[in-house]
């Protein structure tokens, strides 16, 4: 249930329901096809599972429109392939070939797509990406263009000072902006209730004053719902929102990781919520998915896996002589971003974008500088302008007889 808003329920289409499913499906194949890879040396660098997490990439990406902006993190795939990002690219940046986003420069999911796909690459440091999507979203509203954007940080993530900073930027600027808190139990080896003593990481928002969810993370249906009215919200001006998804990481930190510190039982228990397992079940149940269409989207799958992972394995590493390049963005050879504006400029630009200089804080008033101008707040070193200013009729004259000296005073003596 929602932290500090009650939360609709929505019926989707039996399209709808089939695409979460079929993206889970392709997010948790994409990353088997991924562990193999690692296990024959063919992954460059680390690798990272969204095991028991797809249902937050997916339902949550698919909440929002083509126009809109995400950063994924590590464990997003599975919003990267909603977005329309195909799994050759995710195969070739896994594994540094010259035909992958970043031309092999870079590994697992550091790549983005600014001109189409809206997609901003994510960042190491976590918690940075929620200031620079704050931003983005700002930039949208500025151009006119009513875009939303989202990114994801861990329960770890949430205790940095930059996802602090962030929020409270974003709630400040009322910026169309959704975060969603992926809270899987374990920062690497710290279990939550370690490193924070709440019981909803959600009650965050509350110091911003901005809206908040919290969300079976397992459940796709209902993180799509609840995602689809967030993104609705921040659109229509009401400011950030936070969902809190309450799952579970199946797997270690990354590949390295055995993860042999996670209790049994707790291991057991997220095991039989299997979101995929719980989707495929609903589906079943509410006769939108019977076994011949079952069949039909694992040929599918099988099929557009394999011809994506052989394109991957056949593409070129980097030439050697492409190594210096890259490294700088050199301006329109390097890439020609430029602003689209979907608004009037001459609505942010003088004379209709200025304002008189002077802001009105209540219980400061407002007076004059010794030159005569405005100044913003009364500190009590300017006589407010009300008081400045005397009735007519009411001015004591002022006289150019000098005052007595003390000894006149004193008659003289």
């Amino acid at each position: 249930m929602p932290a500090t808003d009650s939360r609709r329920k929505a019926k989707l289409s039996r399209q709808q329901y089939l695409d979460l499913y079929y993206y889970m499906r392709l997010n948790r194949e994409v990353e088997e096809t991924m562990t193999r890879l690692f296990r024959q040396n063919k992954i460059v660098g680390g690798l990272y599972s969204s095991l028991g997490q797809e249902a937050i990439s997916v339902g949550t990406a698919y909440a929002l429109e083509k126009r809109d902006w995400l950063a994924p993190m590590i464990r997003n795939i599975g919003a990267l392939l909603v977005k329309g990002v195909p799994p050759r690219d995710i195969f070739t940046q896994h594994m540094a070939k010259y035909t992958s986003p970043t031309k092999g420069r870079d590994g697992t999911s550091h790549f983005g797509d600014l001109e189409s796909l809206h997609i901003v690459s994510p960042i190491s440091m976590l918690g940075d990406l929620i200031p620079v999507m704050t931003g983005v979203a700002m930039g949208g509203r500025y151009l006119g263009q009513k875009i939303v954007t989202m990114t994801w940080i861990g329960d770890g993530g949430s205790s940095t000072g930059v996802f602090h900073e962030g929020l409270n930027l974003a709630a400040s600027q009322r910026a169309p902006f959704v975060l969603i808190l992926e809270n899987n139990q374990w920062a690497y080896s710290t279990p939550v209730r370690r490193q924070v003593p709440l019981e909803n990481l959600a009650d965050r928002a509350k110091a911003y004053g901005i809206a908040s969810y919290i969300v079976d993370g397992n459940d796709v249906v209902e993180i799509y719902t609840t995602a689809k009215e967030a993104v609705e919200r921040a659109r229509a001006g009401e400011g950030p929102i936070l969902i809190e998804a309450k799952t579970f990481r199946r797997h270690g930190h990354a590949q390295h990781d055995s993860a042999e510190y996670i209790p049994k039982e707790q291991r057991e228990y997220w095991e039989k919520r299997d979101p995929i397992a719980q989707c495929e079940a609903f589906l079943l149940k509410e006769k939108l998915l019977d076994a011949r269409g079952k069949r039909e989207m694992e040929v599918k799958l099988t099929s557009l896996l394999e011809k994506e992972r052989e394109f991957a394995e056949n593409s070129p590493m980097p030439p050697k002589e492409t190594v210096h390049g890259g490294v700088y963005c050199s301006g329109d050879d390097c890439h020609k971003i430029r602003p689209k504006w979907e608004r009037p400029i001459a609505e942010v630009m003088p004379p209709k974008s200025c304002v008189e200089p002077v802001w009105k804080v209540e219980g400061f008033g407002q007076g004059k500088s010794s030159s005569g101008k405005n100044v913003p707040i009364h500190f009590g070193d300017v006589q407010p302008e009300h008081q400045a200013q005397e009735p007519k009729g009411l001015a004591v004259k002022k006289s150019n007889k000098k005052p007595a000296t003390k000894s006149a005073k004193k008659g003289g003596r």
